[in-house]
Order: C-alpha cells, then sequence, then structure tokens
C-alpha cells in the first residue's frame, strides 16, 4: 500500500475502531475480565470474550448463532445514539458476580455464562431493547415495544411489568435529550435483591415531530422522529418504583429548585432532566436537573413511598458539568461532581477533594473505599488516579498518552492509547498479569503531530508536516482541521484516527494544524465557560491566533493560502471562519455543520446559548444562516441526509440563505448516510473531494 491508500483503509477499519476491545467489565472479585471486540481490523462484526487465567476465550460468536435478522427500531436509534459503527454483539449486561452475561442479536435475548460458555436463546415476548439480568442473575427485565418486561433465565414467565399507555409512552428508554446530550445510556435499574426496579418513564407526545427521508429514494415514506429542539418542549420524564408483582409507585421528584438556584437573564428553575439514576444498598437515587442546567438535586428515595430526599444541591452560574459515572456511593457517603473553579470530585463527608489543577474526565469506579478515577494535569494526557484514605493520590499511569480503566476486586485493567499504539495491561493487585489483544490496523501512514502551545492563552495545538519536506524549501499551503467544540479533545498524544488522516493530508503538500480553543475540555472551569452566550466567536479566534502564533514559529507555513475544514462542531467551525475571518481563513469544507442553532437541542443548545425566545441575540450571533451574505471565500458544504442529529435542514436552509445573498458555494448531499459516516465508497471518496476542492479553490 502507499500514503493515498489511507482513506479507503480509514473506510475498511471504520476510522481503525475494528479489533479494538472496549466495554470492559470486571468481576467483583478480580477474576474474570469481559469485554467486546471484532475477530480483526477489517471485522465489522461484535463478538463476546472473556479474559480469564491470562487467557482470552471467545463466549459468543454473532456468526455461529445464526444472526442476521434485522435490528428493532428502537435499538437501532440507541445504536445511532451511541455513535456504534459495527455489528453483531453490540453492548451486554451482567449479573452482580458477572457469571451472567446477557445481550441480543437482531432483537433476540441471549445468554452465556462466564462459567460455561454455551450461549442460549431464551424466548421471549417480542423484539428485545436493553436487557439487564437481576443481580443473583435468576431472571432478566428488557424492552420491547414500549414496555418493561422480566423474563425468568429459563424463558418462563414473561410478562410486562409496564406497559405505555399511548404510543408515544415508552418503559425503560432513553429519550433523545438523554441519550445524545447527558449520555444517559440506562432508564431502568434493579433493587439488590432483585424484587423492585426503578425505572423512567418517557412521554414524548409533547415533543415536536420531526420527518427524516431519503431523498434517493422516493418511493421510501419519510420517518417521524420526535425532536426537542431548543425553546421547544422535552419529553416528560417520571420515575416509578416497580415490583415484580407488578404493583407500581410513582416518585415523588421536586417541581423545581426551591431555593439558592443562581440568577441569570433566563432562569428556568424547573426539573426536567433526569441525569442519572440507580440502586445502592441505602435505596434508589436519582440526579435531576432544571431546565436552565443550573442546579442539580442528587435525591434519596424512599421505595416504599416514593418520597424523596435531597442529599445535595449542585448550582453553577454557568451550566452544570457532570462527571461520567458520578455519583457513587461508598461507606463515607456520596462522591460527586465539584464546580466550583475546576471539574473534579468531592466527598462531602470527609471534604476531600481533588486538587484544583486537576481535570477529571470519568469516575471509573469503586473498589472497597478505593475511587479509581481518569483526569487530566495537562490537557493533552490523560491519566488513571486512585485515591483512598491511606494512599491518598496515586497515578497508576507514567507513559505520555490517554488512559482509562475499569476496575474489580484487585484487578485494574488499563486500556492505554499512546502515539505508538494502543494497548490493554491487566494489573492484578498492582503487579501486571498479562494483556488483552488489540487487534486493529496501523495506518498507512504513520502519523507525525509536533505538539505545541500557542499565543497568549496557550492553546494547545498538532502540527503535521510532509515526512519527505525540507526546511526551507518552498512554503507550505495549510489546512486547519479542529473540532474545537465541547465534549471532544483532539489535540492528545494518543494514537487518534484524525492523527493519520492529518498526516494524510499534509503527506499531499500541506502543513495541517489542529487546535483545541476555548470551550474544549481537559482544562479547568473557566476555559469551559469562556463560550457561553457566546459558542462560535471565541472559538474562531483562537484558531485565528494559533495559524499566526504557529506561523512565526514555522516561517515555512503560507499564511496566504489557508483552508479549514472539519465535521460537525467542526463543521460549524469551518464555516463559521471563513464567515467572519476570511482575512485568515481562505476556503472552507464544512460536514454535518448545524448552521441555525435553534434546530439543535435543547439540552445541549440552551446549555451554551439560553433560551432562543429570551436570548435571540445569542443565537443570531451564532448563526451561520443569519451571517451568510458575508461569504467571500470558496465554501463546500457536506451533510448526510439520514442525519438525526444535525438534520440536513441545517444545510439546506444554510445554502439556501447563501443562493439569496448570490454567494456561490457548493453542495455535496451524502444519501443514507447518518452524522457517522464511515461506510466504504463514502468516507474514502469524501477526503479525496476535500482534498481536491482545497486544491482547486481559486485562492490556492
Amino acid at each position: 500500500m502507499t500514503a493515498e491508500d489511507l482513506p479507503l483503509q480509514l473506510a475498511r477499519t471504520k476510522r481503525f475502531s475494528l479489533g479494538v476491545p472496549r466495554a470492559f467489565t470486571v468481576s467483583p472479585d478480580g477474576d474474570r475480565v469481559l469485554f467486546l471486540r471484532t475477530t480483526s481490523g477489517r471485522s465489522t462484526t461484535g463478538c463476546l470474550w472473556l479474559y480469564e487465567d491470562g487467557e482470552e476465550r471467545l463466549l459468543a460468536d454473532p456468526f455461529a448463532l445464526g444472526d442476521g435478522g434485522e435490528v428493532p427500531e428502537a435499538e437501532r436509534i440507541r445504536r445511532e445514539r451511541a455513535r456504534e459503527t459495527t455489528g453483531g454483539i453490540v453492548s451486554y449486561a451482567t449479573d452482580e458476580a458477572v457469571r451472567l452475561v446477557v445481550f441480543t442479536l437482531s432483537g433476540a435475548l441471549w445468554t452465556v455464562r462466564t462459567d460455561e460458555g454455551v450461549p442460549r436463546r431464551i424466548p421471549t415476548a417480542g423484539p428485545v431493547v436493553a436487557p439487564h439480568p437481576s443481580p443473583d442473575g435468576s431472571r432478566i427485565a428488557y424492552v420491547s415495544d414500549g414496555a418493561l418486561r422480566v423474563v425468568r433465565i429459563d424463558g418462563t414467565a414473561d410478562r410486562a411489568l409496564a406497559r405505555p399507555e399511548h404510543p408515544e409512552v415508552t418503559y425503560g428508554l432513553a429519550d433523545h435529550v438523554s441519550a445524545e446530550s447527558l449520555h444517559r445510556t440506562r432508564s431502568f435499574w434493579w433493587s439488590p435483591d432483585g424484587e423492585e426496579l426503578l425505572v423512567v418513564r418517557v412521554d414524548n407526545s409533547p415533543v415536536q415531530r420531526w420527518y427524516i427521508s431519503d431523498p434517493s429514494d422516493p418511493t421510501r415514506p419519510p420517518r417521524a422522529v420526535r425532536y426537542p429542539a431548543a425553546g421547544t418542549a422535552n419529553a416528560e420524564l417520571s420515575l416509578h418504583v416497580v415490583g415484580l408483582d407488578g404493583d407500581r409507585i410513582g416518585v415523588r421528584l421536586p417541581k423545581e429548585a426551591a431555593e439558592a438556584h443562581p440568577a441569570g437573564e433566563w432562569t428556568d428553575a424547573a426539573f426536567e432532566y433526569v441525569v442519572e439514576a440507580g440502586w445502592g444498598d441505602a435505596g434508589p437515587f436519582a440526579v435531576v436537573q432544571t431546565r436552565d442546567q443550573r442546579s442539580a438535586y442528587l435525591l434519596r428515595i424512599d421505595a416504599s413511598t416514593g418520597t424523596t430526599k435531597r442529599l445535595h444541591h449542585q448550582r453553577d452560574a454557568a451550566w452544570l458539568e457532570f462527571v461520567p459515572g458520578t455519583p457513587v456511593h461508598t461507606a463515607a457517603g456520596p462522591v460527586l461532581t465539584t464546580q466550583d473553579v475546576i471539574r473534579g470530585l468531592w466527598m462531602p463527608a470527609t471534604g476531600v477533594r481533588t486538587p484544583e489543577d486537576m481535570y477529571v474526565h470519568d469516575l471509573v469506579g469503586v473498589v472497597g473505599e478505593r475511587i479509581f478515577f481518569v483526569a487530566s494535569e495537562e490537557p493533552t494526557e490523560s491519566h488513571v488516579w486512585s485515591y483512598d484514605a491511606v494512599g491518598g493520590l496515586v497515578r497508576l499511569t507514567d507513559e505520555p498518552g490517554v488512559h482509562s480503566a475499569a476496575v474489580g476486586g484487585g484487578t485494574v485493567v488499563l486500556d492505554s492509547r499512546t502515539l505508538d499504539g494502543q494497548t490493554v495491561t491487566v494489573l492484578r493487585d498492582g503487579r501486571p498479569a498479562g494483556r488483552i489483544r488489540v487487534l486493529a490496523e496501523r495506518p498507512v501512514t504513520e502519523p507525525r503531530p509536533r505538539f505545541l502551545t500557542l499565543g497568549e492563552r496557550e492553546l494547545r495545538a498538532a502540527l503535521y508536516l510532509p515526512e519527505s519536506y525540507e526546511p526551507g524549501t518552498r512554503r507550505l499551503p495549510v489546512i486547519v482541521h479542529s473540532y474545537s467544540g465541547p465534549g471532544l479533545q483532539t489535540v492528545v498524544k494518543a494514537a487518534a484516527w484524525w492523527h493519520a488522516v492529518n498526516q494524510w493530508f499534509a503527506e499531499q503538500g500541506f502543513a495541517v494544524l489542529s487546535v483545541d480553543g476555548r470551550g474544549t475540555p481537559g482544562r479547568d472551569r473557566a476555559w469551559e465557560a469562556a463560550i457561553h452566550g457566546d459558542q462560535l466567536t471565541p472559538v474562531v479566534e483562537d484558531q485565528a491566533d494559533a495559524v499566526r502564533a504557529a506561523a512565526e514559529l514555522f516561517p515555512e507555513l503560507d499564511t496566504s493560502r489557508v483552508s479549514i475544514r472539519g465535521w460537525s462542531f467542526g463543521g460549524y467551525l469551518a464555516a463559521g471562519a471563513v464567515l467572519h475571518r476570511p482575512d485568515v481563513f481562505h476556503a472552507a469544507v464544512a460536514g454535518a455543520a448545524p448552521t441555525d442553532l435553534r434546530l439543535y437541542d435543547t439540552h445541549w443548545k440552551e446549555r451554551f446559548l439560553g433560551h432562543p425566545d429570551v436570548q435571540p441575540e445569542n443565537y443570531e450571533r451564532c448563526s451561520l444562516v443569519a451571517h451568510a451574505h458575508k461569504l467571500t471565500r470558496p465554501l463546500m458544504l457536506v451533510h448526510g441526509m439520514a442525519d438525526d442529529n444535525v438534520a440536513p435542514a441545517h444545510m439546506l436552509r444554510f445554502s439556501a440563505a447563501l443562493l439569496a445573498a448570490g454567494r456561490p458555494h457548493s453542495v455535496l448531499p451524502l444519501p443514507g448516510s447518518t452524522h457517522l459516516v464511515t461506510q466504504e465508497g463514502v468516507i474514502d471518496t469524501l477526503l479525496r473531494l476535500d482534498l481536491d476542492f482545497i486544491k482547486n479553490s481559486s485562492t490556492l
């Protein structure tokens, strides 16, 4: 293969995600590790694996089980929200001892025991979504046609515990906001004794209906989706304690934050979001958040009465940012997110907080009283840490990179991505005990990022130059490829698909620059909140400043020929850059760009910009559609026509505004593609078209 083959390799490996082990679960005794992985770096079928006694064992192979049917619609939606790129087994759940594993294939329910290894199909009343076994493994709860059902492990006594009252109601499934913006993947939880469940009821009827069609197939009717755009009604959520006998107790959640709620130009103290919930030894609990996202309550629920007791009130003047994995409960009390100054962990019962210079990404788990979490002290790296009262804070990883973990008993599974690749190491009582294989392919174009700190704001950036380039021989046109939005860092010292793509573009004769500006995670609270009220201006300015600062360090960068490309928020940034800073950016490729922010969902957009009816100036300032008349540079818009996250209406409205203003531009629709484009023949061709457009732009 040659460097020109990288786009095709990227497509065939699903952005180098195939063959990567993921979704680790460690048994409480530390003896067993479950995980998902395809069988090679080209296989797209996920399999269930067991690591035990230093050996890997295949527990469930979809090919051997005859998988090949249709995926239920609710499962298809769940996979889209989770950005799943594979088929086969894509998720699983276990009993408390991690002896029984349950999963679905094409809507059928399957089980396998780690001590037997023989998969069994369990008959059910209908297609199965989101199955979870009881703690003792005797029953399995699942969702079918919006109803929460339970079946014995032998397939008997299948019955509905909660049936939807009308077609827009579901029990045990996440609504759009919870899945897409809050990343809450579960909507029911077993009690420790396996006699009751805490269940989320969703009523989507208040949510406006949108229609997603396939213009390439006029015979196919449009698909209706409930999409809560900014400023419109959310789904109505409620919590219920449901017994195995079908008895139900409604949880009396507070209506609104009654006191000490932060003020703002727009204030809505009504609790509309269920951020997290669960069932610990002390009973069920929930975290609820207000519509304006400035207050959240941690509630203890009385399972027998449905009454609640507030354990903690979190608040923030801008918006609350929750650490995934919190809250968890230890003998000393809950471990929470803290919002004062930085994103960190707080143990109220002990008064212990993580240090102010530590940004906590994720709480991994608790073993006894030892807490494991992932945190950064330097934005380009994240490491696994532990804390207990005896040992204090201990960093478990050393090599520069992005590390994560799963824990259980005396076992820690370290998932480490460095610039040299990815390794998964199993530690037993603190000592290496083996490795889980990573079967992903290495990119045929070897990434060579140079990590930089640029300008007064110390912007973290990565620069890619052609391998054969000799300084002083010629000046290089520049491509900026940044995401620079909330929730994702691209300037990391770790193996990542975008490093390879950026290097491939560099090998075509460019200098490529990637920048994590204000609003990206990994630094501190002020850095994240700098985009409150304006998601565009600070981000564009950071990219422009980074180009100037990089050119001062590397005179070979030709700042008279700068293009910018990106996808999703990165596409929004690219289009915004040529609209507002044509003096710096001379051409742009904008993929899946949210151009009219009123069309994006409530939780994600109101978090940053407030309510569009109360603060319309924020939406106007950040809208690309409203500023279409400013375009003076070449621009190509790309959009998947089946995208139900950033709907194709974004691209079409922007294009119409550009046409009305007499601004030439290019449009590339992708029939059948969703927000995550990985299809062979699409993503690879798209990279080449991006390159051709940039090369052919008149200013370059």
